[in-house]
């Protein structure tokens, strides 16, 4: 049911897949969906959080979990005050997604499996990251000598090489609808 007291309820819709997955993309796809409904989004891109907010930070476990962790914060504190954090994260460690979760809170979090193949991922990689991985020239690659744990039951699963961009956005806003977050369009 969805209601004028329900669109101030916020909510974090956490996007997880690997690297060139499709997270991004989708992920800006919704947020701007979500502005055209009014409704204040905050984009916490991974890239970006990286270059900003963990600037610093490596690629150990230590540190992911850290860059993770801290766009766990700002998301919780974005939900806590009626808004809409979309995050686009690979954040590759269940307990790590875990502990964002738990930080935003289970009934106002919403994980997004972006569940692209690891060849199709390859096949994106624009720059050239999977290629040096695959050399050796970078450690600790999601993917290649780095794990990806996948999630157990996400809210959405999303299979990038099947549908569009803007289909699997529309897919999130309908799920967003159907639990009361955002109301439906009017018609």
């Amino acid at each position: 049911m969805c209601s004028a007291y329900s669109e101030r309820w916020g909510v974090c819709v956490w996007f997880t897949g690997l690297s060139g997955a499709g997270k991004s993309v989708t992920a800006r796809a919704l947020t701007e969906l979500l502005n055209k409904r009014g409704r204040e989004v905050t984009l916490l891109d991974g890239d970006v959080v990286r270059a900003h907010l963990s600037k610093g930070l490596g690629f150990s476990k230590v540190d992911r979990d850290a860059n993770i962790l801290r766009i766990g914060f700002v998301a919780s504190e974005v939900v806590r005050h009626g808004g809409i954090a979309v995050c686009a994260a690979i954040s590759p460690y269940r307990a790590t997604r875990g502990e964002a979760l738990r930080m935003v809170g289970a009934d106002r979090f919403v994980e997004v499996f972006v569940n692209t193949p690891l060849g199709v991922c390859e096949q994106r990689d624009v720059k050239g990251l999977y290629s040096m991985a695959r050399r050796g020239e970078i450690k600790n690659f999601t993917g290649i000598n780095d794990p990806y744990e996948p999630p157990m039951n996400p809210s959405i699963e999303l299979e990038t090489e099947v549908l569009s961009i803007e289909e699997n956005a529309q897919r999130i806003m309908e799920y967003l609808e159907g639990q009361g977050f955002v109301c439906a369009a009017a018609s």
